[in-house]
């Protein structure tokens, strides 16, 4: 492979990058219904993370609501511990 293969090969490689680019322009800037389309809500959301907090670097407390129940999680180095149920529930 001798120089004049390495530089079309270069030249070829940012050819096509620059379509793809200038394609996903394109379509953001003159189809935005269609970036809307493809990007829509699939309906109602079962789970939601409802707020976060973090503890130290490793371990954080996440609150996460899942239908009409909320349950929060410790989060850290390997370890996941979850809230346990109340007896009233």
């Amino acid at each position: 492979m001798d120089f004049l293969d390495l530089l079309r090969a270069v030249f070829g490689l940012a050819f096509t990058l620059g379509l793809i680019g200038g394609a996903a322009w394109a379509a953001r800037r003159y189809a935005p219904q269609l970036m809307a389309k493809l990007s829509a809500q699939r309906g109602e959301r079962r789970m939601q993370v409802m707020e976060t907090l973090v503890l130290d670097p490793a371990r954080r407390l996440v609150l996460v609501r899942i239908d009409d129940e909320e349950r929060l999680l410790l989060l850290g180095e390997g370890k996941e511990l979850i809230e346990p149920r109340s007896a009233g529930k």
